[in-house]
C-alpha cells in the first residue's frame, strides 16, 4: 500500500493569524531567530492498488476540490517515498 502526502497552506498573500500568533510565542518561549511562521494542514492518505498515474490524477483532484480551498489555499501532492521504502 502507498501513502500519498497531500500538504495544504494558505496563499503568500493571505494573512495567517495563527503562524503570527506561534511567531509571537516563540521569542518568549526562548526560540529567537524565527523570522515567520505560516501554518497549514497535512494529510495522509494510503493508496489501496497501484499508484499510477491515473490514481495520482485522482488524489489532486480530491485536494483541489475537497482537501483545499483553492481561493486562499495551496496544495501540493507527493508520494511519501520512506513509506514506499519500508512496505
Amino acid at each position: 500500500m502507498a501513502r500519498v502526502v497531500v500538504d495544504v497552506t494558505l496563499k503568500p498573500e493571505i494573512l495567517d493569524p495563527q503562524g503570527q500568533a506561534v511567531q509571537r510565542a516563540l521569542p518568549r518561549l526562548g526560540f529567537e531567530g524565527i523570522a515567520d511562521v505560516r501554518q497549514g494542514k497535512r494529510f495522509e492518505l494510503e493508496v489501496e492498488g497501484p499508484l499510477d498515474e491515473a490514481a495520482l490524477a485522482r488524489i489532486h483532484e480530491m485536494a483541489e476540490t475537497f482537501l483545499a480551498n483553492t481561493v486562499i489555499e495551496d496544495f501540493t501532492v507527493r508520494v511519501d517515498e520512506a513509506a514506499r521504502a519500508e512496505s
